[in-house]
């Protein structure tokens, strides 16, 4: 199994996400012999998943059912373990486009944090690019490299170690792109200019607070940056539901009953007005906006080497 090269069968050892429904699914790790105890009843690792097909839907003990996917770094964005704050899907599809990457692009990334990002980056670069990756936190740069190397990609990242600010990426004049994820992404700028190729590479930092983004757009410009812009991306989901609303009425009956000379202020007239004027309803198909509407999570900060 691997994120980056998909399978069709379900070995031991993987790694699979189990999919209760769309609100509801978590990453189980393939192991013979183990079982997996879900709401709708426990999953036999050894008769229930290995060997089959990704994809399968697989009943439960209590005779409920699930669907066994294989994994991607969209899926492992929504399930991973958190050991920091991450990066969503949201941000992430902005983050490859602008950076420009491909396949065989070379990516340098500070910090790893839970590796989501870290994720889609391998993913992008493959099977030819590569990513190099750098961790202040020594916990959580062992936990990234046995994570990448589970998961079937540690060919295509290196994990580092060490103070990107004080020592920079381990990379000289070779990276077509520089992400930055740190509390002071300005102290870092001039090890990221480095890391880039000779000309045109790329650099993105991404920051919660304003005052974050005023000195890192100095220290760009300071570095000989140019095409630096900030951007800010907001998510707004709406739900497809059926909504009833009444026909209005637009007072053509009252004009018609008008013209033909009664008494508006008799009984009679006024109850045949009221009956005119009660309308039904029609359904149709909507959008929906929720009522809860995710909101900022940070600025996106871009920039060009010239």
């Amino acid at each position: 199994m691997s994120f980056v090269e998909y399978g069709d069968t379900i070995k031991d050892g993987d790694t699979a996400i189990v999919f209760l429904g769309h609100e509801s699914m978590f990453p189980v790790k393939v192991q013979h012999g183990s079982v997996t105890q879900t709401k709708y009843g426990v999953i036999r690792h050894s008769t229930d998943l290995i060997g089959k097909k990704y994809g399968s839907k697989v009943t439960c003990s209590k005779g409920g059912w699930v669907f066994i996917l294989h994994p991607t770094p969209e899926l492992w964005t929504m399930n991973l373990p958190h050991r920091t704050q991450i990066l969503y899907s949201t941000d992430i599809s902005i983050i490859t486009m602008m950076l420009e990457l491909k396949p065989g692009s070379i990516v340098c990334e500070s910090g790893t944090g839970s590796g989501s990002l870290s994720h889609a980056l391998i993913r992008t670069v493959a099977p030819t690019g590569h990513l190099y990756t750098v961790e202040f936190h020594q916990q959580r740069a062992e936990k990234a490299r046995e994570e990448f190397r589970e998961h079937g990609v540690e060919h295509l990242v290196t994990v580092t170690n060490q103070d990107v600010c004080k020592n920079g990426f381990g990379v000289s004049n070779i990276a077509d792109a520089v992400f930055l994820d740190i509390p002071s992404p300005w102290e870092a700028i001039g090890h990221a200019k480095s890391a880039l190729k000779a000309e045109g590479g790329r650099i993105c930092s991404f920051s919660p607070c304003i005052e974050q983004v005023q000195r890192t757009c100095l220290a760009m410009e300071e570095s000989g940056f140019t095409e630096i812009n900030t951007l800010e991306i907001l998510l707004r989901v709406y739900n497809v539901r059926t909504v009833s609303l009444q026909i209005p009425d637009l007072g053509k009956a009252a004009e018609d009953n008008s013209s033909t000379g009664f008494d508006s202020g008799s009984p009679s007239h006024q109850g045949s007005l009221c009956a005119n004027l009660q309308q039904g309803t029609v359904q149709f198909k909507s959008g929906v906006p929720l009522r809860e509407v995710v909101g900022h999570t940070g600025y996106l900060t871009f920039a060009t080497k010239s």
